[in-house]
């Protein structure tokens, strides 16, 4: 076959927002970038050094995600090798491990020729992330709201969120697995309800646009956000600090340990900087949603 190198990009993205737990996310505008070129056999190289521990193909995910696509159609892969830029943080809650199997999807897909229909890419990722929130808005864009159990996959896209993003990122790394073990096997009954109500409310919310609503829906959550904020150093005083100047409302960013904060359009360096110098133990980035999802151009020498 003919070799033409190629280059995919993926966004970050934030999940949950709240009561949307597993089911809503959000596509940010910080991106990953791997440039794919032939190789004898696989090759990965990260440029960004909190990266470099993933350098090498063993058991690196995009690899792996690349090669179970092509399984999956029952073709096999060629090698490449796989030049990586990012400005996701690693471990942050903002969908690393999402967008590297996204792009590995991409890539498979790419290097194949298999013209996979983005719904199906969707699926294909929800299977390898297990839930479908960040791998959705990884590769379609904007905001998602997912249903997914077995092979039953429903999405509703709203491709336009037209917010202003701060992202209040820590220190320290917080592992999935580590925050996935706070949570307990089952809620009483009148919890489960109240914050299915909210996460109804926030739903619908998301979807006509209205913010100020969605803001207020994304703070009731008693899916998860009650057994982890305990590990975000100054949770309630952030969360009251954004309200205090104007901010829509404040999340847990995915399983953490990131928080997320919507605003209005235009106003997210103000409150970033009025949040830097309350709590300079995070680092504030402010950023806007991505309205594009995944995309592949052929590299112009």
């Amino acid at each position: 076959m003919k070799w033409n190198d190629f280059t995919v990009t993926v966004p970050a993205s934030t999940a949950n927002l709240g009561p949307g737990f597993d089911s809503i996310g959000l596509a940010l505008d910080l991106h990953l970038s791997v440039h794919v070129s032939q190789a004898k056999e696989w090759e990965v190289r990260y440029a960004d050094e909190s990266y470099q521990h993933l350098s090498g193909a063993a058991d690196n995910l995009i690899v792996e995600a690349a090669l179970k696509t092509a399984a999956k159609y029952g073709r096999e892969l060629p090698p490449a090798k796989l030049a990586v830029e990012t400005d996701i943080p690693l471990g942050r809650g903002l969908g690393s491990s999402a967008a590297a199997i996204a792009a590995g999807i991409e890539i498979a897909d790419r290097l194949l020729g298999l013209e996979i229909p983005a719904n199906e890419k969707v699926e294909i990722g929800t299977e390898m992330e297990g839930h479908p929130d960040n791998i959705s808005a990884a590769i379609l864009g904007g905001l998602t709201i997912s249903y997914a159990e077995g092979e039953e996959l429903s999405i509703i896209h709203v491709p336009d969120v037209e917010i202003g993003i701060l992202i209040l990122v820590p220190p320290a790394e917080f592992l999935t697995a580590e925050s996935r073990g706070l949570l307990p096997e089952s809620l009483p009954h009148p919890e489960a309800i109240r914050s299915s109500m909210a996460a109804n409310v926030l739903s619908a919310a998301l979807a006509k646009g209205d913010w100020e609503t969605a803001g207020r829906m994304m703070e009731k959550d008693g899916f998860h956000e009650t057994f982890r904020k305990s590990r975000f150093p100054d949770f309630d005083a952030i969360r009251q600090a954004c309200r205090d100047h104007g901010a829509y409302g404040a999340a847990i960013s995915g399983a953490g340990p990131s928080l997320f904060v919507a605003t209005e359009k235009g106003m997210q360096q103000k409150i970033c900087r009025m949040l830097s110098e309350r709590f300079p133990h995070y680092e504030c980035l402010a950023i806007r949603p991505s309205d594009a999802g995944i995309k592949s151009v052929q590299t112009v020498l």
